[in-house]
């Protein structure tokens, strides 16, 4: 077998080896997640739409279902579904 063969079988191997989580993008929780975490990990949003979640959850409760995060000044439909599958609603409890 030759040195690529064998490599590519065991980069193979090894990505098979990985939890799909490996693979998968970051998740925030809207209801719990800091300024700071809500900038690092959701496009479309800085350190002041962050803010402005956080100021939104803490004047309107927490979100239930996270289409409500287009009520939040700022963020539109579009920027909800950009973010989709990084998003979280879990209640803080």
């Amino acid at each position: 077998m030759k040195w690529s063969s064998c490599l590519k079988s065991l980069l193979l191997m090894l990505c098979l080896s990985l939890p799909l989580s490996a693979f998968a993008e970051p998740m925030v929780n809207i209801n719990t997640a800091t300024a700071d975490q809500l900038a690092e990990v959701l496009q479309g949003i800085g350190p002041s739409k962050a803010k402005a979640i956080i100021t939104y959850r803490e004047t309107n409760g927490p979100f239930k279902t996270i289409d409500e995060l287009a009520n939040v000044k700022g963020i539109g439909s579009a920027t909800v579904a950009k973010n989709l599958s990084s998003i979280a609603v879990e209640d803080p409890q």
